[in-house]
């Protein structure tokens, strides 16, 4: 999906932040935005991998076309730094994708990337994980407000995860923070409700190929590393200009339809729907 321009949609003059932009989902997004027309911003806490993520998409499209900036978004300076950067480079910030996350894999975790019962859980692990999903989103989001209320437009799109990992078994931390995340972007669609600044959120509604070296379960079936970048694309367009408030879901997408239809095919009720009514229009 992320090798061709979508048809009708054009990102010409458009600037983005995709954090966590140097591997998986956020790589493959930023380089579907780019193959559209925008200019990236990469940033992530692993210097080697955002440069390379942005370094491929000059080779591509010309040496102005994007920009890596290390960044630890656990840090509100740092992400103010990012947004200066962007601007000192751009003069503009169009839309950020709050893709960076911290998944339940690694040290003192199983082989196979579950995640463990909430009493086994390393605290400093669940501390970790809410700073960079919850507060690292906020913080970021609070940067880039900052400037998009000053320009009166922009676009925030918060990564989230699908319905079951809210509930599900050995699925806390992740899934509390994703849970945080959802309601995030409601009460945040809410407060800027009226200032041409939107929040929606996107996930791609399942388990996603992100790792070739990640193992995978017996008969697990995983959905292809590109499956949010039409949304992606869409959502950072001019045709998602009434859309707040609302979810995404990339294996939702209809690439047979007309790029709107197709979103509004896509856009599943909102995990706290009884809070706030989304907008679509």
């Amino acid at each position: 999906m992320s090798t061709y321009p979508l048809p009708d949609i054009s990102l010409d003059g458009r600037v983005v932040i995709v954090t966590g932009g140097d591997t998986g989902l956020g790589r493959s997004m930023a380089l579907a935005l780019a193959n559209c027309g925008a200019s990236l911003v990469i940033a992530s806490v692993n210097e080697e991998g955002c440069e390379r993520t942005a370094a491929e998409i000059r080779d591509t499209h010309g040496d102005k076309r994007a920009l890596g900036v290390v960044t630890d978004i656990t840090q509100l300076g740092q992400c103010r730094r990012l947004v200066a950067r962007t601007l000192e480079n751009y003069d503009r910030l169009d839309v950020l994708f709050n893709n960076a996350r911290r998944l339940m894999r690694g040290p003192g975790l199983p082989p196979e990337g579950n995640s463990l019962p909430f009493y086994q859980t390393d605290p400093e692990i669940y501390g970790q994980t809410i700073a960079v999903n919850v507060t690292g989103t906020f913080y970021m989001a609070r940067a880039a407000v900052e400037h998009f209320r000053e320009s009166r437009s922009g676009k925030i799109v918060n990564i989230s995860t699908s319905r079951r990992n809210f509930s599900g078994p050995r699925n806390s931390p992740y899934g509390v923070t994703k849970a945080a995340v959802e309601s995030q972007t409601l009460i945040w669609a809410r407060d800027l409700d009226g200032t041409d600044v939107s929040v929606n959120s996107l996930l791609p509604g399942g388990a996603s190929d992100t790792d070739p070296n990640r193992p995978k379960k017996e008969g697990q079936v995983l959905l292809p590393v590109d499956i949010m970048d039409p949304l992606a694309v869409w959502l950072a367009s001019d045709q998602s200009d009434g859309a707040n408030g609302c979810r995404f879901v990339g294996k939702l997408w209809n690439p047979d339809l007309p790029p709107s239809e197709a979103a509004n095919g896509a856009r599943e009720e909102p995990i706290f729907a009884d809070q706030v009514e989304p907008q679509l229009s």
